[in-house]
C-alpha cells in the first residue's frame, strides 16, 4: 500500500534528546540515594511517563511516588529545552519536506508538555496534523499503542503509515502497528540487531529521507 501518512517520532530522531533525559535521570536518581544500574538507559528508552517514573520510583529510588519522580524529571527538562532543544541535523527541513508531500503524525513518549514545547520551538508544530503523546494511551513502545493512536487520528490505516525511529523500542513498536519503518540509528544508543532488522529501510541521516524514497518501500 502507498504511504498515505508519515509518523516521526521526536527523541532521537528530531532532537538529539537522550543524552539529556540520561543526564537529568541518573542526576535524579544520584540526587535521592540511589543507584543507576548499567541497563537503566536502555530500559527507559520508549517507555512512557508513568512507566519510567514508576520503574525510577520502585526500582532506584527509594522513599518517593511515580509522580514525584516525573514532576521533577519534566521540569528539569523544560529547563534544558527552555533555550532552545538539541535539534538534530537536518530535522527542520526533513518535516517540511514530507509535510509537502503527505500529512504528518508524531508518536513519542515524550511528555506532552515536552512534545508541544519542542514542536514549538522548532516553530514546526503547526505541521503535524496528529500528535501523541505515550502518556496518553495505555503502553509505552515497544507496544504499538502510540503508533496506532496516532493512525487513528490521522485516519489514516495505521498500514498506509511510514514511521520514522531510531531507538530499538520505537523500531519494534512501529513494526508492531504494522506501519513501514525508517531506522535513522544513533550512534550514541544504537538499536540492538534484531530491532534493526524490522526497518524497511535504514538511513544515515535525515537528509536520505525523501517522497521518492519513502515511494519505494511501496514496492519493496
Amino acid at each position: 500500500m502507498s504511504a498515505q501518512a508519515i509518523v516521526f517520532d521526536l527523541d532521537g530522531v528530531l532532537i538529539d534528546s537522550e543524552p539529556v533525559w540520561e543526564e537529568v535521570r541518573r542526576a535524579y536518581v544520584a540526587g535521592h540515594g540511589g543507584r543507576w544500574l548499567p541497563d537503566t538507559q536502555e530500559r527507559l528508552m520508549g517507555m512512557n511517563t508513568a512507566e519510567w517514573a514508576d520503574y525510577i520510583a520502585t526500582e532506584l529510588v527509594d522513599g518517593v511516588t511515580g509522580d514525584e519522580v516525573a514532576y521533577e524529571v519534566i521540569d528539569q527538562m523544560s529547563q534544558h529545552y527552555a533555550g532552545g532543544p538539541p535539534v538534530l541535523p537536518g530535522a527542520e527541513d526533513a518535516v517540511r519536506r514530507l509535510a509537502d508531500y503527505r500529512p504528518l503524525g508524531l508518536a513519542s513518549s515524550s511528555p506532552r508538555a515536552l512534545i508541544d514545547l519542542v514542536l514549538g520551538k522548532l516553530g514546526v508544530d503547526g505541521l503535524f496534523r496528529a500528535t501523541v503523546s505515550t502518556e496518553e494511551v495505555d503502553s509505552g513502545k515497544p507496544a504499538p499503542d502510540g503508533y496506532l493512536t496516532v493512525a487513528a487520528r490521522l485516519e489514516v490505516p495505521a498500514t498506509a503509515c511510514v514511521a520514522i525511529e531510531d531507538s530499538g523500542n520505537g523500531l519494534r513498536s512501529a513494526h508492531a502497528a504494522r506501519m513501514r519503518v525508517i531506522a535513522v540509528p544513533r550512534p550514541s544508543h544504537p538499536p540492538a540487531p534484531d530491532a534493526l532488522a524490522l526497518a524497511d529501510h535504514v538511513a544515515g541521516g535525515l537528509d536520505e529521507i525523501t517522497p521518492r524514497l519513502i515511494e519505494g518501500l511501496g514496492s519493496s
